[in-house]
């Protein structure tokens, strides 16, 4: 850079020290925000932190209660999913999927002359606008989407005047998320259920006699707890937990949604526009390509009957890509994320098979389809997932483009030890049902085929190696994510520390006897710990990254609506809510921090997909020649 012949040396030196520039970035660049206040709260937490410690410094801040219970109602989609045409933010209303201008804040940076001010200049091709603000101050613009801004400013100070200046262009990126229960997050409701000091009834069956049994009752719930007291389903649902989703368990703790968030936070110069439509219990056939069964269908204000349903992510995909191109026809799909294939071999059928231990409860789900084998699933694995896989490429092709932007983010093995081998078993962690109990051999043989045979074909499949078959294994490799698995180890369902909640320590107890079986003593007081089940916190951190069953009903506690008509229960304390209850909710699932772990994971691959890095830094800007203002 050249200076001026007659410029001091004083100034000189702090010129070539620590140069004028101006800087910019987008303000609350993550789109799915109505309001900036909550997407600072990830700025200032992320700041120079990967997603796992940002995640366990909001839940310290929450107290475990979560950061999303506040920002879940001030979102640009609704409980439906339907995506706010146009969505207010922060008091301006856009076109979410189509946005025409996006705002930034400019600052003057570097070392700026004390009491200077500065005469901004904006021209983003319709013509200059001039302001001007003291230097110390940021200015708060919006720019137009498609087009390069040109701002420049005039310094003028003491020492004289002096102009900057740079281009300010916004990139928005549309990324969709796809995919089953991993994927939209289950296990963590944005606003977990609300538990109550009382015990609830519900039936199991003991031999050929059904029996009952007491557990925490939900808050706010004012019918009968009672089994002899039968009371409607959409009475006990509205103390429900809340997700932005209820049909699909869409959650905000997700790793598509902490992946498309933590993107918007690294990279200044961006914008995130995210559609997530990934379902829990989606298959590549039902919840990708074709509809499939609502998992949770809360009562509505208006009254409105339970649709039942949930359209295909595909169908849903490329209509809201169809509308978002008659408006801007330039506009496309940047990335897909996408986690899908469990729910096509069993996966939540070998888990049943896994905990459920009472011969009734194992002859009546597997009537009902609920339990499977390792034999069923390994059928599936070889033969018919690498035809579905084969089949889900030919339909993203032509709404992404190029398939190394669908980045498939696999699963972790949830059983697995420090030292690599399965967890233990028995009933700690799983006795919030009579029935329950992770019966160590079939553990350790589900164990061994997760890790042996499931993952690895799933990253064959994805990559197109080691046997199977694509039409151009070139064209058609997905970005395969899998560096979370190695960090999964030690922090399965199992994982037990003196770090994890005091509750969790006093009540969990490790023999598997959590519970009264007393049910006089457990209508009224179901913990034997003698401890008040609100004190559950969801979301503070824990040795276990995979939420046991305790968890699932401590957090969710879900009366899942989407079932087979003979698996549908008579009345709200029916033997199979006890077992479904336990377990829909998340039983198995990743926690908030093994979301946390698997967003780190995804999101270096995301951006260098999209080439995040590959231009200048967070500063783009650089002076021009100072100039004199005569």
């Amino acid at each position: 850079m050249s200076l001026p012949a007659a410029l001091p040396a004083s100034r000189a030196e702090a010129q070539t020290a620590d140069p004028l520039q101006i800087s910019w970035e987008v303000r609350n660049r993550f789109r799915l925000f109505r309001e900036e206040r909550d997407f600072m709260l990830h700025v200032e937490a992320g700041r120079g932190r990967n997603v796992l410690t940002s995640e366990q410094i909001l839940a310290a801040q929450s107290d475990g209660r979560g950061w999303a219970r506040n920002t879940v109602g001030r979102l640009c989609i609704d409980v439906s999913g339907r995506v706010s045409e146009p969505c207010t933010r922060d008091n301006v209303k856009e076109s979410y999927l189509t946005p025409i201008d996006h705002p930034v804040t400019v600052r003057l940076a570097g070392q700026v002359p004390v009491g200077a001010t500065c005469a901004w200049t904006v021209d983003d091709g319709d013509g200059p606008t001039t302001s001007t603000f003291d230097c110390a101050e940021p200015v708060n613009m919006r720019v137009r989407y498609g087009r390069t801004t040109v701002v420049s400013a005039d310094v003028a100070s003491a020492e004289g005047t002096q102009r900057v200046a740079t281009e300010i262009a916004v990139r928005d990126i549309l990324i969709a998320g796809l995919g089953d229960s991993i994927a939209s997050g289950e296990g963590n409701p944005d606003r977990p259920i609300a538990l109550s000091d009382e015990g609830f009834c519900f039936r199991y069956y003991l031999s050929a006699a059904t029996s009952q049994y007491y557990r925490p009752s939900r808050a706010g719930y004012k019918g009968g707890r009672a089994c002899e007291a039968p009371d409607l389903l959409q009475v006990w649902q509205r103390q429900s937990a809340y997700w932005f989703n209820a049909a699909c368990h869409r959650s905000l703790y997700s790793y598509q949604t902490r992946a498309a968030l933590q993107l918007a936070v690294q990279y200044p110069h961006i914008a995130v526009t995210y559609l997530p439509l990934a379902c829990t219990g989606a298959t590549i056939a039902d919840g990708l390509f074709g509809s499939q069964r609502a998992r949770d269908c809360p009562p509505s204000k208006s009254n409105a009957a339970c649709k039942g349903t949930v359209n295909g992510q595909l169908a849903e995909l490329r209509e809201a890509l169809a509308a978002a191109q008659r408006r801007q026809p330039e506009r496309r799909l940047d990335l897909v994320l996408l986690s899908i294939g469990a729910n096509d071999i069993y996966f939540s059928g070998l888990v049943a098979d896994v905990i459920v231990d009472y011969p009734t409860e194992r002859v009546l789900f597997r009537r009902g389809g609920v339990m499977a084998t390792v034999d069923d699933a390994r059928s599936v694995l070889v033969q018919d997932l690498p035809r579905g896989f084969a089949k889900l490429r030919e339909a993203l092709r032509p709404l992404v483009g190029d398939l190394s932007r669908v980045v498939y983010t696999s699963y972790a093995n949830p059983t697995l030890t420090e030292s690599g081998g399965p967890c233990p078993g028995g009933r700690a962690g799983f006795e919030i049902h009579p029935s329950f109990n992770a019966e160590p051999r079939r553990l350790a043989t589900v164990s061994a085929f997760v890790q042996n045979e499931f993952l690895p074909q799933l990253k064959s499949i994805a990559l197109c190696q080691d046997g199977i078959i694509c039409r151009n294994p070139q064209a058609d490799r997905m970005t395969f994510v899998d560096a979370h698995q190695a960090a999964f180890a030690g922090h399965g369902f199992c994982a037990r520390a003196q770090t994890d909640p005091e509750f969790d320590r006093a009540c969990f107890a490790g023999n598997g006897e959590s519970f009264s079986s007393d049910i006089v003593v457990a209508a009224s007081q179901p913990m034997v710990c003698g401890r008040s089940p609100s004190e559950y916190r969801a979301y503070l951190p824990r040795a276990r990254w995979v939420r046991d069953a305790n968890d699932s009903y401590f957090a969710a506690m879900t009366y899942p609506q989407g079932l087979p008509s003979n698996m549908q229960p008579t009345d709200i304390h029916d033997a199979t809510w006890g077992v479904l209850s336990a377990v829909y909710g998340g039983a198995v699932h990743p926690s908030a921090e093994g979301h946390a772990v698997m967003a780190d994971a995804a999101v270096p691959a995301a951006a260098a997909v999209l080439q995040l890095d590959a231009g200048v830094g967070e500063v783009t800007s650089q002076p021009m020649a100072p100039i004199e203002v005569r």
